[in-house]
């Protein structure tokens, strides 16, 4: 056996133990990160949640332009290059989550033309770098909706909800989801929440007249009057607290 032939024996060897023990998840922390990727990145990652009037500005005039939000060609690079940018600098990229669920619809594909990662790749590395953010988990729910995962759509938003309990668009998204489902008294119980806190568009109570399924919601007990024992104090208003950008 010559000299060289032991060495790519030695290799192939070397490469079967590195499978092998990526199969028994016991990988490198490099390997770990899986298939779509580290968050490492040469500008961020930023969450938008605080950056939004920071250092995601610099991004967007950059490369999340009007054209790009529009899905029009760019004056400089490709839509989803520029998306793809925009959502390593930023994961949690409300806006350009939703506009690359519009070019994977306009596209009928799962990865869009110039993009390096999958969708379902750009919502992974957005709960990963913000896990508690419970707009990347709706806007997922409208993609999986779209691409006809009903199911997992409703899980993604049972996770929303869990982070933002009172929050009118995540009830009007499930009653619609679980519409679909044919979960009729669900999709009820979430109109009628959705509603009660201002959720402006009919569609959802307009789907369940249809159904034949819609009834108004029991009216609110009227509070009940006292008369003050005391004289009342008048106090100056107290400030609104400062609205987070």
């Amino acid at each position: 056996m010559t000299q060289q032939t032991t060495r790519r024996l030695k290799t192939a060897s070397a490469l079967i133990g590195l499978a092998a023990t990526l199969a028994l998840g016991a990988a490198p922390a490099a390997a770990q990160v899986g298939a779509c990727g580290s968050l490492d990145n040469a500008y961020g990652p930023f969450d938008y949640r605080l950056e939004a009037y920071g250092k995601i500005q610099v991004v967007e005039r950059f490369h999340f332009t009007p054209d790009i939000e529009a899905l029009q060609r760019p004056k400089n690079g490709t839509v989803g290059g520029n998306l793809d940018y925009t959502l390593r600098a930023s994961p949690n990229h409300p806006r350009a989550l939703m506009t690359l669920v519009r070019a994977a619809m306009r596209e009928k594909t799962n990865r869009v033309s110039n993009m390096p990662l999958p969708v379902a790749c750009y919502f992974e590395r957005a709960h990963r770098f913000t896990p508690d953010d419970p707009m990347v988990s709706t806007i997922e729910a409208t993609y999986l909706q779209k691409i006809g995962q009903s199911a997992a759509a409703r899980e993604a938003l049972v996770k929303a909800r869990e982070q933002a309990p009172n929050n009118p668009n995540i009830f009007y998204n499930l009653g619609l989801v679980s519409f679909k489902l044919g979960d009729y008294d669900d999709a009820l119980e979430f109109a009628h929440k959705a509603y009660s806190k201002g959720f402006p568009l009919p569609g959802l109570r307009n789907m369940l007249k249809r159904a034949g399924k819609w009834t108004e919601p029991p009216p609110e007990p009227e509070a009940t009057a006292t008369e003050p024992t005391e004289a009342a104090v008048t106090t100056p208003d107290a400030p609104e607290p400062p609205q987070a950008d």
